[in-house]
């Protein structure tokens, strides 16, 4: 697969937008026989997909939270190098909520892949998976993990840098107050600032900022204003 991996290179320093890069590597999953490709970059807050994957199974998957069960995550995670998959397994699987994740995802026609993770900036990871209906793979080619992390890797720069509009992502919903107290903080105002701008008490923009802090997964003030400007929440 050394060839398939320069490809991926190649296509990638090239692309530019998202269509460009959905339809680089669809074709180069064509090429092996998989229908589908999805690159994933999994962050604390702020997971994203660039895929071809049926928009609505895209839509369940992050509206389920599926990333915190999905196998294949999970396997990436804690092996860090690229590897083969299929819904075979499923026999195995004792976890009622994971065996309905494969019969939900196979119902959308993955069934089997190879996934390739990469460790990213501040101790995260991104993985490109490429995916068939066919419930087992018969790979003739040797996965040189050597080759594949470097081709990905790439994959994830060029992506990171084009700032591209993912094709689906979790949906963070915020309060127009919880905004705006977010909004002032990033201006630079203290909560005390902010409950005098407003015409606030201070208990209450406390309130505030702590439920947007919670949705945001963010342990500080200073974090969840520094992920609600990133994910352009605010």
């Amino acid at each position: 697969m050394e060839i398939w991996f320069q490809k991926l290179i190649d296509v990638t320093a090239v692309a530019r937008t998202r269509e460009m890069f959905n339809e680089a590597l669809t074709e180069l999953a064509r090429e092996l026989g998989f229908e589908y490709c999805a690159y994933l970059n999994l962050q604390p807050v702020g997971t994203f997909a660039v895929s071809n994957y049926s928009p609505e199974w895209q839509d369940r998957y992050f509206s389920k939270s599926f990333s915190e069960i999905d196998p294949v995550v999970l396997i990436a995670k804690s092996t860090m190098r690229a590897f083969t998959w299929s819904s075979e397994n499923t026999r195995k699987v004792r976890s009622r909520r994971v065996r309905q994740f494969y019969l939900d995802a196979a119902g959308f026609g993955i069934r089997s892949g190879i996934t390739i993770p990469v460790a990213t900036a501040f101790r995260r990871m991104a993985m490109l998976t490429i995916a068939s209906h066919k419930p087992s793979l018969s790979l003739n080619l040797d996965i040189d993990p050597v080759a594949a992390a470097t081709a990905v890797a790439q994959l994830h720069v060029r992506i990171e840098q084009a700032e591209l509009e993912p094709t689906a992502k979790p949906s963070i919903r915020m309060t127009a107050k919880q905004a705006l107290m977010l909004k002032w903080s990033a201006e630079g105002k203290s909560m005390r600032d902010i409950a005098t701008i407003e015409n606030m008490t201070y208990a209450n923009v406390n309130f505030h900022m702590n439920n947007a802090r919670r949705k945001l997964d963010a342990s500080t003030q200073a974090q969840a204003t520094a992920l609600a400007t990133k994910l352009r929440l605010i």
